[in-house]
């Protein structure tokens, strides 16, 4: 019995060390346990089985995903191809957006998009890091779960509602009281200055960034603190020995550790402002002309392809699929840069 036990042990462990078939195995059991175990060939037999399924399942899964993303790829191309082909690449920085004439150009949208997008990352990625680093090294632990659990629960909130908040509180608000102060000390310097320029009434690309801020500061926190707290304690506690303070260890151990993580949320945050819609339809203005400082009214390719894509036909509609074309584009290309400064970061610390 202890024989067939030591072998039995032995043909589990190359099952799992290697993707070897049931003749391999049993190649390396004795002849005798062989012909007095018919059992074990069986055994081994289901379980080869049960692995190519579970491989071939999860592969499926896989595809489905990828075959998704083709379709959409694809559809989005054909139904934007007449004005790829009207316009080729001009389309991309063309300005006009004439319906009636049927003469269209993005560089409106792609500059509200992008510039919302980095409006919204400049202020949300600053507080989301102190908001996680606050709940994983400093905030009492009786307080950690509630304000964890009211981060999360900000990230559910619909953007409908923070359009409405947008549009309707936070508007007012800012004309009345934030673009007067931001025009009197930013508005004053010289090279940004101009930027700040122009009327002051609650709406443009400065107030849609800072309401898409508000929408991704939840996704971005939640990212960060859970991979801040995944860092072994031993690394912190090793650290704190050698006498380093709390932002060494978070500087020198934390993020190094985190760095992938970090990243990723940040990405995953930049996804949801380049991609937002009704907030952003609320707050931007919706102004089919290139803005001349922060306080203009604009539009983005979201905003756009709300406002105009129900009562679009024909050529005016393949312009619109073209609009969520180059939006796709756009987050692959920022996505795509970002993956590459990591493994440039990743070799570098390699040599």
């Amino acid at each position: 019995m202890a024989g067939l036990l030591a072998t039995w042990r032995r043909v589990i462990r190359v099952d799992l060390e290697s993707d070897m078939s049931v003749e391999t195995i049993m190649s390396v059991q004795p002849a005798s346990a062989q012909t007095d175990n018919p059992n074990m060939v069986a055994i081994a037999r289901r379980q080869q089985l049960q692995d190519a399924v579970f491989h071939r399942v999860t592969q499926a899964f896989s595809l489905v995903v990828l075959l998704a993303l083709l379709g959409i790829i694809v559809s989005l191309f054909i139904n934007a191809l007449p004005t790829f082909q009207k316009f080729g690449f001009e389309f991309i920085w063309r300005v006009e957006w004439d319906i009636i004439n049927e003469e269209f150009g993005a560089a409106i949208a792609i500059f509200g998009t992008l510039a919302s997008a980095a409006i919204a990352l400049l202020i949300a990625v600053p507080l989301a890091f102190g908001i996680a680093l606050f709940l994983t090294e400093n905030c009492p632990v009786a307080l950690r779960r509630p304000l964890g659990t009211a981060i999360e629960l900000l990230a559910a909130v619909p953007s409908i509602i923070y359009g409405m908040f947008g549009l309707f509180i936070f508007a007012p608000l800012f004309a009345e009281y934030g673009q007067p102060a931001i025009q009197s000390t930013l508005g004053q310097m010289p090279l940004i200055g101009p930027f700040f320029g122009g009327a002051m009434n609650g709406i443009g690309i400065l107030a849609a960034g800072i309401v898409l801020a508000f929408m991704v500061l939840p996704f971005i926190a939640a990212v960060m603190r859970d991979v801040f707290e995944i860092v072994p304690p031993i690394l912190r506690e090793s650290a704190y020995g050698l006498g380093c303070t709390t932002w060494e260890v978070v500087r020198k151990v934390v993020l190094p550790y985190t760095q992938k993580g970090v990243v990723g949320g940040v990405m995953l945050g930049l996804g949801r402002a380049l991609g937002e819609t009704m907030a952003v339809t609320f707050v931007i203005g919706n102004a089919n002309r290139l803005p001349s400082t922060l306080f203009s009214p604009g539009t983005s390719i979201a905003s756009t392809l709300a406002n105009e894509f129900g009562e679009a036909a024909d050529f005016h509609l393949s312009t619109l699929f073209a609009l969520g074309f180059l939006l796709f584009v756009i987050t692959f290309v920022v996505l795509a840069i970002a993956k590459v400064m990591l493994l440039r970061s990743e070799k570098a610390k390699g040599a």
